[in-house]
């Protein structure tokens, strides 16, 4: 309510005002009825008790009435994308208890090698001419070198047989990598992805989490591949 106009109530009228403000101070939590409830009160106040002399100009109304309408759409669309959230929140929990015990490429540099040899991945921001994909052993000494190269923008798998340059047959166990692309001569952004299984999923207020193991917590988002 402007000045001018709350200025031209009556006595009883101003008390209904502090009596509305009053209750309404008085309350931890309003909801968006309790606000358009008081709203109206108070401009039937004020439209009875205004001056006959000097009424309250039509466009002022208009505007007032426009504004509470403005915030119950506002509480109404709030409340509509809550939902939305909400059913969001449950769609991925659905889909990320499906991975529960299947393999995924995210983010790391971790690889296995076992008796079937090695899997793991890598993830390019741009088309590169040249991709080279070091292996190191526990104690970072260089193992094998890939040469991938061109690759285009994106997730990429590789695998190793288990080979060191040398020709010999590496040992079962832990290994490393690390990647390095280029296109002509510029370097071009490369991640390296490692291959975990999805222990359990989980579900907050936060959003759906998996457990990867070792590898710790991820998200949705943060899985490049699906095996």
């Amino acid at each position: 309510m402007t000045t001018t106009a709350t200025s031209a109530l009556s006595g009883s009228a101003q008390s209904l005002i502090d009596s509305v403000n009053g209750n309404a101070k008085a309350k931890t939590a309003n909801t968006a009825a309790d606000t358009q409830d008081r709203f109206l009160k108070l401009l039937t106040a004020q439209l009875k008790n205004q001056d006959p002399l000097n009424p309250m100009d039509n466009a002022q109304l208009t505007s007032q009435l426009a504004q509470i309408s403005t915030v119950d759409g506002i509480e109404r669309l709030n409340a509509t994308l809550q939902k939305l959230l909400s059913n969001n929140v449950d769609g991925e929990a659905l889909q990320a208890a499906a991975l529960v015990g299947r393999q995924v490429m995210v983010e790391g540099s971790g690889l296995t090698l076992t008796s079937s040899g090695a899997v793991g991945g890598l993830e390019l921001a741009a088309a590169a001419d040249q991709v080279l994909l070091t292996i190191k052993d526990a104690n970072g000494l260089t193992i094998k070198t890939l040469d991938l190269g061109n690759l285009g923008a994106g997730a990429h798998n590789f695998a190793w047989d288990g080979k060191a340059d040398s020709g010999a047959q590496a040992v079962n166990g832990a290994y490393s990598i690390s990647v390095a692309a280029r296109r002509g001569s510029e370097k071009v952004e490369a991640l390296p992805l490692q291959l975990v299984g999805v222990v359990s999923v989980s579900r907050s207020t936060q959003g759906v989490t998996l457990d990867l193991g070792k590898l710790g917590l991820a998200t949705m988002s943060d899985i490049r591949q699906i095996f």
